[in-house]
């Protein structure tokens, strides 16, 4: 049965803030801010369970470490509910480190060709989703985690590709006899599978949501789409950068289910960008923070709350609305996405200038999708930068078009455009 999609929570992810190192009072810090700036959904990411304290060891020993949560996650969990948000983890079920107790009991799990020498990606295997031992395993533990901890989301990540996809003692094997078919067969059933993991815990755990979290966005399908509710496209969180890959993104996927993320500065790209620009750039999408919220200033935490509060108010248009890409960010600066609600009650406009040349002013934007004989009452993000005419027709709004100031480098801002009755 299909499930109605409904506007995305905005998340607070743990992952660029700590890393692996942590304990249970470090992430009640960074939940207290994260709740102080709107924050709807805190998520703790790797690092939470067995020995792991670096990528080397601990995947697939799915128990919460007592070295950083002493009494469980529950006194954690209990204090992101106090702060009015709900919880999420980090998980990776179909992995397996070599360095794990998981895979000295059962080496035979791990996906390999008899006679082969494994190869690792980020110390790590593929578990052999195709039996039936390992999926049982799998829906065990994660029905477990979720049923003992109030956890309303997964973050399912899966951080590196097959290879030895060999499964020698598949069904109609015999020893020294593989069946032929097996190399095909672990393929279909390890993919089944995990289907059926899935729709087994959410049938279990009906407020349970699932993001497809896969080394960004290593697996973004119609099949996993079905059974899930978001994705990370990409682990590149540079908001220049991410204004491309989310504008392919949008080509073929809703901006729901694009999970966007403000991070810190320097990013990946060693670029300083404005902390307004990153939180625009995130707002294509459903938003979320991974920056270290301890660091933040006063003046940056005053600013968090109110662009999260801004986004609050047009989420629904641009997660479910109709999308015009009025300027592309691969061809052009500057570049503005267009957003239009299914009703039509609301449009917003995202505008993004990346650098100023020569002192041109920013150029008139025509917007799209309004219906030409109604009003429009306007909402700027920042009154200084949008000085028009507070109510507008729609003919106006598409032909005459409207008139920003943004100036220098990594300006951004966001009009907001309501249907008058």
């Amino acid at each position: 049965e299909a499930r109605q999609p409904k506007p995305r929570p905005i998340i607070y992810n743990s992952w660029e803030a700590t890393e692996m190192n942590f304990t249970g009072d470090t992430q009640i810090a960074l939940a207290e801010r994260a709740a102080k700036v709107g924050v709807e959904r805190f998520v703790i990411d790797d690092g939470w369970f067995g020995k792991r304290d670096d990528d080397h060891a601990g995947l697939g020993d799915w128990t919460v470490t007592p070295k950083k949560f002493p009494q469980g996650l529950k006194p954690v969990i209990d204090r992101v509910h106090a702060l009015g948000m709900d919880f999420g983890i980090w998980v990776e079920p179909e992995m397996v480190n070599p360095d794990s107790d998981l895979y000295r009991q059962h080496p035979e799990w791990a996906m390999q060709f008899p006679n082969r020498e494994h190869s690792e990606e980020r110390h790590q295997l593929m578990l052999n989703l195709a039996r039936p031992d390992v999926k049982e395993w799998m829906f065990n533990w994660l029905d477990k985690l979720v049923s003992e901890n109030d956890i309303v989301f997964l973050k399912w990540d899966y951080n590196r590709i097959w290879s030895e996809p060999g499964w020698d003692v598949a069904p109609g094997s015999s020893p020294g006899h593989p069946n032929p078919d097996a190399e095909k067969a672990i393929y279909l059933e390890a993919v089944r599978n995990l289907y059926e993991v899935i729709d087994r815990l959410r049938a279990k755990h009906p407020k349970l949501e699932i993001e497809s979290c896969s080394s960004g966005g290593g697996r973004v399908d119609l099949g996993i789409l079905e059974r899930t509710d978001e994705v990370w496209p990409s682990d590149n969180t540079d908001a220049l950068d991410r204004q491309d890959i989310q504008f392919g993104y949008t080509q073929a996927y809703t901006p729901q289910t694009m999970v966007a993320w403000v991070t810190d500065v320097p990013s990946t790209d060693h670029r300083m960008v404005p902390l307004q620009y990153r939180f625009v750039v995130a707002m294509q999408g459903a938003l979320g923070i991974g920056a270290n919220l301890t660091k933040f200033s006063d003046a940056d935490m005053a600013l968090s709350a109110k662009l999260t509060e801004f986004y609050k108010t047009i989420r629904t248009t641009v997660q479910q609305g109709r999308l015009y890409r009025l300027a592309s960010p691969l061809t052009s600066d500057p570049s503005q996405m267009e957003y239009v609600a299914q009703d039509g009650s609301q449009a917003v406009l995202l505008a993004f200038q990346h650098s100023q040349r020569l002192l041109l002013p920013y150029p008139t934007v025509r917007l799209r999708g309004l219906a030409p004989d109604a009003m429009y009452r306007l909402r700027a993000l920042d009154p200084e930068k949008y000085t028009g005419e507070a109510v507008l027709s729609g003919s106006v709004l598409m032909g005459a078009g409207v008139k920003l100031k943004l100036e220098g480098d990594y300006d951004s801002t966001a009009l907001v455009l309501e249907r008058l009755p």
